[in-house]
């Protein structure tokens, strides 16, 4: 009886399928539609750009199934962490491997929150037009950069909390999240103009050009869907890994890809898409040519509401990654620090946050850009190769859950994420950043044999 008790307890700790998905769901829709779609569009120069929307969807939907396999069969907190490190850390040379990746992580993951923030900014001076010139006149420095910077902190300290507490605070959000999303699709259709689906000249002329803006959209798509992954990041921490984590990976998948294209193609169906480029509160900008400014307001508040739940809920899952890597001895011990409760990585939580809010001065598209880029090499393509190392090289490892169709959506997902590298103009960037790491493990490692040897 009493062990009963015991594993009702840990079950009641855990987040369960609604929770998690609720996390991954959160983490995916945010603000990201609401801030890229001008910036989607502009980069093909027209809604043709919906072509990135579907071939984007594909390629998550198979990395998907890369990351669910593998959460089923390691589960645990850090995610690509920890698959990395299961696969290549066993050698006193792979280590780098997992190393460079939380080294990469603590950039491209700050990077992806920070765009929440700042995007949350325009439509903040949307709903306070008066905010920023007051600022200017209190002399408040950098603005309403400042006014991001101080909300990342803000949600750094709320998740301060017991891990059981959070996964409700994710399903709350997560609700004010998919009634924004909602109001819109409904509105959208409502008023939906098909005269307005029009397309450029040579919309599809199939050159360099057109696959280099090609590249580009899918980007913006990607940094959109990012987020499919996030319940990987708790492992530790989900109630039956091996059935929760695939579920709730496809299930936000699925969910996201239908309601993402039927968002975008209703607001473009309402705002001219030669208009929509050009606006930075693109949803404020369609509630207000369909009801009016003062609706349009109060609905740009429930579009701040989304943002902080994003953000909320990218933060909560990377947090565990850098705490997951200094607990394991494969990064630097100080992130391995926990609260006095011992109920979340303090140190981890802290460091995010203050990097974030630091990222949160970049302008929008560099931040999007990056976000996505930077992770590239070591996260998505490294961990497609940990998938079949794991297959071919660790039969004492059991796969609850097998990739469908195995090897083909893995193939699809390489090819997917060599072509966004290559496209991308931050290829010398993504190199920086990786030398950067090694010399940090090169130092990193000195030392710690150092301390072995005394």
């Amino acid at each position: 009886m009493k062990s009963d008790e015991l594993q009702a307890e840990k079950l009641d700790r855990g987040l369960g399928l609604v929770s998690a998905t609720s996390l991954n769901l959160a983490n995916m829709v945010g603000i990201g539609p609401f801030i890229t779609i001008p910036l989607f569009i502009g980069t093909m120069n027209g809604p043709q750009a919906m072509v990135a929307w579907v071939i984007a969807a594909v390629l998550v939907l198979c990395d998907g199934l890369v990351w669910a396999e593998l959460g089923a069969a390691l589960p645990g907190s850090g995610g690509s962490y920890h698959f990395l490190s299961e696969t290549f850390g066993k050698t006193r040379w792979g280590r780098v491997v997992p190393f460079l990746f939380v080294w990469q992580f603590l950039v491209g993951g700050t990077l992806e929150i920070a765009s929440g923030y700042i995007g949350a900014v325009d439509y903040l001076r949307y709903a306070l037009p008066n905010l920023e010139p007051t600022l200017q006149s209190w002399g408040l420095p950098f603005g309403m950069n400042m006014i991001a910077a101080i909300a990342c902190i803000a949600i750094t300290l709320v998740l301060c909390r017991n891990i059981r507490v959070v996964g409700w605070l994710s399903i709350v959000l997560c609700a004010g999240t998919l009634l924004t999303v909602l109001v819109i699709i409904v509105t959208g259709v409502m008023h939906f103009d098909a005269s307005l689906l029009t397309m450029p000249e040579n919309a599809f002329q199939l050159n360099l050009a057109w696959f280099i803006a090609l590249g580009a959209a899918m980007r913006i798509a990607v940094y959109d869907y990012l987020g499919y992954y996030n319940v990987c990041h708790l492992g530790e921490e989900v109630r039956d890994p091996a059935k929760t984590i695939p579920r709730a990976i496809l299930i936000s998948v699925g969910l996201i890809a239908i309601i993402y294209l039927t968002m975008n193609v209703c607001i473009i169906a309402v705002v001219p898409w030669q208009e929509a480029m050009q606006s930075k509160n693109i949803a404020a900008l369609f509630m207000e040519q369909v009801y009016g400014r003062q609706v349009a307001v109060f609905f740009t508040w429930l579009i701040i509401w989304t943002a902080l739940a994003s953000t909320f809920a990218i933060m909560l899952g990377y947090s565990r990654i850098p705490f997951a890597a200094a607990r394991n001895g494969d990064f630097f011990s100080i992130f391995a620090r926990v609260s006095k409760n011992g109920k979340y990585p303090v140190n981890s939580l802290l460091a995010l946050g203050m990097l974030t809010a630091v990222f949160c001065f970049l302008p929008l598209q560099i931040v999007i850009d990056a976000a996505v880029t930077v992770r590239i090499l070591v996260q998505f393509i490294g961990q497609l190769f940990a998938l079949h190392i794991l297959r071919k090289c660790r039969p004492e490892v059991s796969l609850p859950f097998r990739m469908w169709l195995y090897p083909i959506p893995s193939f699809v997902a390489f090819i997917g994420w060599v072509f966004l590298w290559s496209t991308s103009g931050l290829i010398a960037p993504c190199f920086y950043v990786l030398l950067s790491g090694v010399v940090a493990f090169w130092i990193w490692n000195f030392f710690r044999s150092r301390e072995a040897e005394s």
